[in-house]
């Protein structure tokens, strides 16, 4: 599918992965149109100071309200979703909000997608529904397997997009990036956690399992790969991995890090920041070879090269004014 003259919406966009997905399609679409959570203070997450915002249309609003869906979507060719609760501890406390804003967002998206006759649906999963690797590594048959109540909520919303392709000929592809970290990421997520420690001075970094391994893909690859998704014509129905075929021990990640910033730096496991223990997935490692098989994707940044750039963006000190560097944020 060529994205030039393409009506393109993207869910999530004032989010992480979602901002970044803004700006490498603000170039490449015929018109982006990006939701922002809405809230009282009219503030646009990152898409906040995108040199491209003054391309962007954004409209404010909540996947879960059924009613903005419909209009959200019209006129609309391409749908990029990314709206989602994630941070997995915080799935413990709160599981409800999960399903809804998961779940029953997808739902509503795909019905209103089902409505206005959009011409490819892109669903954006995690490799957490995988759970902890079965086989290594894993590809897009390795079983899922709900570990936390955020996974259920992905396994059911990639369930919910699948169903309508199945059923209603809605023009699904499922997207399925393994660890994603870069600049803009979360606080919550551990790549962060390790340089805004390091950042304030700590030298005792504090972290849950030291020996689970991730695979980490920079961002920028990320929405390569979320692009390259979306453009393969024989492709729905389908599942796609995006990630890098090279698994890393958090603890020997945390050194990297230090390495990198030229800081000494002992990592110690703090109780808690532990996942319960039949909730941890230990090991996760991408299979990429389907995606280079249908759209000769490869990711393009080496991890030493994406912690460097993710480390100096972090220690920018208008960029670290954006997070409480001294809360642990689930």
């Amino acid at each position: 599918m060529d994205l030039s003259r393409k009506r393109v919406l993207v869910t999530g966009a004032d989010g992480f992965i979602g901002s970044h997905l803004v700006e490498l399609l603000v170039p490449a679409s015929g018109h982006v149109r990006a939701l922002a959570q809405y809230n009282s203070f009219n503030d646009w997450g990152w898409l906040e100071g995108l040199p491209c915002l003054g391309d962007v249309e954004v409209v404010t609003g909540d996947v879960r309200d059924v009613h903005l869906c419909r209009e959200l979507l019209d006129g609309v060719d391409v749908v990029f979703h990314l709206a989602a609760l994630i941070p997995i501890p915080y799935s413990y406390r709160a599981p409800e909000s999960f399903v809804d804003t998961n779940i029953k967002g997808t739902l509503n998206l795909c019905q209103a997608a089902r409505t206005r006759g959009v011409e490819r649906f892109v669903q954006t999963s995690t490799s957490e529904v995988y759970g902890t690797a079965q086989y290594m590594p894993m590809d897009e048959r390795h079983p899922v397997s709900p570990q936390s109540p955020y996974s259920a909520s992905k396994i059911g919303a990639d369930a919910v997009a699948l169903s309508f392709f199945h059923a209603f000929a809605l023009p699904v592809v499922v997207a399925r990036p393994f660890n994603t970290y870069g600049p803009r990421q979360s606080a919550r997520a551990v790549i962060p956690t390790i340089i805004m420690q390091l950042a304030d001075g700590a030298r005792e970094v504090r972290l849950g399992d030291l020996t689970t391994t991730r695979d980490f893909t920079f961002v920028e690859d990320t929405c390569r790969g979320l692009l390259a998704v979306a453009g393969i014509d024989d492709g729905l129905g389908d599942v796609f991995n995006i990630g890098s075929n090279h698994e890393i021990a958090i603890g020997d990640l945390a050194e990297l890090i230090g390495r990198t910033m030229g800081v000494p730096a002992v990592a110690v496991t703090e109780a808690g920041r532990l996942r319960p223990p039949a909730s941890e997935v230990l090991r996760l490692r991408c299979d990429t070879a389907k995606l280079e098989r249908a759209a000769a994707f490869r990711p393009r940044v080496p991890l030493a090269e994406g912690i460097e750039r993710t480390a100096r963006w972090f220690r920018e000190p208008a960029n670290l004014r954006r997070y409480k560097t001294h809360l642990y944020n689930v």
